[in-house]
């Protein structure tokens, strides 16, 4: 709705961890039942290392929680899944500083972060360290590792929480 009132005729839809792709799944899903009530068009990329979790990096990464190589993807079969998005494999670090110049995607309108790490996901939002008219005013972003409990225990010291805070803190224009 934002994307059509603005009069953009497409947007990105940006998904970081990726892992066995039943999300991005969902998200085409989601994204054939909009394209039916819209004149704005969706394109989707999916953004992965491929391998799993790398190694934490510190603590903020939650290395009791988390281990290197969780979530691996198998792309072969992921791909014959798929339906029109396009992965963008890589340490998310590095495609999403080159992102704009491979993929010429349209602006970005929302974006879906599981990448379970602090230090990842800190490296996913520099997706917006570049022109604004890469994305829309207001980019919708979901995070899926907020609330937990137990042994997990996300927090605003620690994860996803953190990195939330920080970019906050760093980005006066940007929230």
């Amino acid at each position: 709705l934002l994307a059509g009132s603005l009069g953009f005729p497409n947007i990105s839809v940006l998904e970081f961890g990726v892992a066995g792709g039943l999300g991005l799944i969902n998200v085409e899903n989601h994204v054939e039942q909009i394209r039916k009530l819209s004149i704005v068009e969706l394109e989707v990329y999916g953004f992965d290392l491929e391998g799993g979790l790398p190694a934490p990096k510190d603590y903020r990464d939650m290395p009791y929680m988390w281990e290197q190589g969780f979530y691996a993807m198998d792309r072969k079969n992921l791909q014959d899944r798929l339906k029109f998005s396009t992965l963008v494999l890589g340490d998310v670090g590095e495609t999403c500083s080159t992102f704009f110049e491979e993929h010429n995607p349209a602006p970005i309108g929302c974006a879906l972060f599981d990448l379970d790490y602090y230090s990842s996901t800190m490296d996913a939002f520099k997706i917006f360290d570049t022109d604004p008219s890469n994305y829309l005013p207001r980019v919708y972003c979901y995070f899926d590792d907020i609330f937990s409990g137990g042994m997990r225990a996300n927090n605003e010291f620690v994860g996803v929480l953190k990195a939330i805070n920080d970019f906050n803190q760093q980005s006066p224009d940007k929230k």
